[in-house]
């Protein structure tokens, strides 16, 4: 919460009731209540997100709580269609926001949107896809995980475990953010690595395509997926096809950490949706209000992240109020 810690110093520094002043700036943050006297600043948030999607739900809840503290009208709208993703910046940017965060998934399709805010001189912060558009656009700093290095350290685990053959299983045709995650695992892992392409607004048939795939080739000892709402699913397919393949997954549910402590999900790697959510307000409230900006041109990492079985029981407090 940078911009309470900011307040907190300068308040210490100067009166010796500071302490009794930053406690009580923390009881707003975390009670909702704005902890800064700004004007009220309306910021948008356009996401990729499909419906019941819960890793965006996090990244949602970390926007709205660090907007709650900051005095911010917060506004969230989402579609999984790039085209329609832009229509919706464009309406944010149309409708005059002070600041815009924006997913960049499928990036020549959000190329045109993200420009015309930046022509508008609106503020634009990218956030969990799109590192490497991000700065081309004129977006002030990405924040999330670098997708390949992510992969990467997938991969090295999966070498520390002595895996030998593994599945990527791709839920969404197109988005650049998870070819890079399976790119990244092939960089680093030992073994064989194989995309499966499914969709993952169809998840029966999600199950159907892994478990036909897991039977084609029993030697087959990991399944990589790349959301938490798709590891019970993968691990279910596994089940279905006689087979003893592991699964992994990138991020994090409240049922990915159950999965973690029960021991049918390997390991996880957090990306932290719910800091990607709160800094990317949290950015933009400092640059209206002291025109500070993060990162140095470079992206703002959250993750990666792995989480195991130890992990588990201490995450389980904090995915069940969905905020991990």
């Amino acid at each position: 919460m940078a911009a309470v810690v900011l307040a907190s110093v300068g308040l210490a520094g100067c009166s010796s009731t500071g302490g009794k002043r930053a406690e009580e700036e923390r009881d707003a943050a975390v009670s909702g209540e704005a902890a800064v006297g700004t004007p009220r600043w309306k910021i948008a948030m356009v996401s990729h997100s499909g419906e019941g999607d819960t890793f965006w739900d996090i990244v949602q809840s970390g926007a709205e709580q660090a907007a709650a503290k900051d005095n911010i009208e917060f506004h969230y709208s989402h579609d999984k269609e790039a085209g329609r993703q832009a229509q919706l910046v464009k309406a944010a940017v149309d409708n005059e926001v002070d600041g815009l965060i924006v997913s960049l998934a499928k990036p020549e399709a959000m190329k045109g949107a993200v420009e015309k805010a930046v022509k508008a001189g609106i503020p634009v912060v990218t956030i969990n896809s799109g590192q490497d558009q991000s700065e081309k656009y004129g977006a002030l700093a990405h924040i999330g995980q670098d997708e390949e290095i992510a992969g990467e350290a997938v991969g090295r685990e999966l070498n520390d475990r002595g895996r030998k053959k593994a599945v990527c299983l791709l839920h969404e045709q197109g988005n650049v953010g998870h070819e890079e995650r399976c790119r990244g695992v092939r960089r680093t892992f030992d073994g064989e690595v194989r995309n499966l392409h499914a969709d993952g607004t169809n998840m029966p048939a999600v199950e159907s395509s892994l478990e036909a795939e897991l039977q084609s080739d029993p030697g087959t000892d990991t399944v990589v997926t790349l959301g938490a709402p798709f590891a019970p699913t993968a691990v279910k397919a596994a089940e279905g096809a006689g087979s003893k393949a592991e699964t992994v997954t990138f991020d994090l549910n409240d049922q990915a950490a159950q999965g973690l402590k029960d021991g049918s999900i390997g390991f996880a790697v957090d990306q932290q949706p719910y800091l990607q959510g709160y800094e990317a307000v949290d950015l933009l409230w400092l640059e209206r209000y002291n025109a500070n900006m993060l990162g140095g041109g470079k992206p703002v990492l959250t993750g990666p992240q792995i989480l195991t079985k130890k992990d588990a029981s201490t995450l389980q407090k904090y995915t069940k109020r969905g905020t991990r």
